[in-house]
């Protein structure tokens, strides 16, 4: 891979770990660190209906689930950038070969090439 590839791709990299970060830092802010009575904008003590508490608990459970999916998407980039770094970035982590170009010019974090990835899709 030639360095004008690289170059973009480091900065595709780069740019969507600032989004990430971004949301990250986004959804902590509104939703982890609310109390159960702050989000459900209850002034009393008191919860009126279960179905309410429902809602809410199923809200704070999918705002972690994306939370921890956005950190190991963060974790796989910060892999990759420093793959750039000591120059192992673009091999299979399986089969050692070169990842083909459109496939990290869509997911730049791609850790293996896509007949490895199809054989591991397979076995889940």
């Amino acid at each position: 891979m030639n360095r004008m590839d690289l170059a973009k791709l480091k900065k595709m990299l780069l740019k969507k770990r600032d989004s990430l970060l971004a949301e990250i830092q986004h959804i902590q802010k509104e939703t982890l660190r609310k109390t159960q009575k702050d989000a459900a904008g209850d002034l009393s003590a008191y919860t009126f209906h279960m179905a309410d508490v429902a809602t809410d608990t199923f809200d704070r459970d999918f705002s972690m689930g994306l939370a921890s999916a956005e950190r190991e998407m963060l974790m796989d980039i910060e892999d990759a950038l420093r793959k750039i770094q000591d120059k192992s970035f673009g091999k299979c982590e399986a089969c050692d070969k070169e990842i083909s170009k459109s496939r990290l010019k869509a997911i730049p974090y791609a850790k293996l090439c896509i007949a490895c990835q199809e054989k591991q899709d397979k076995t889940k």
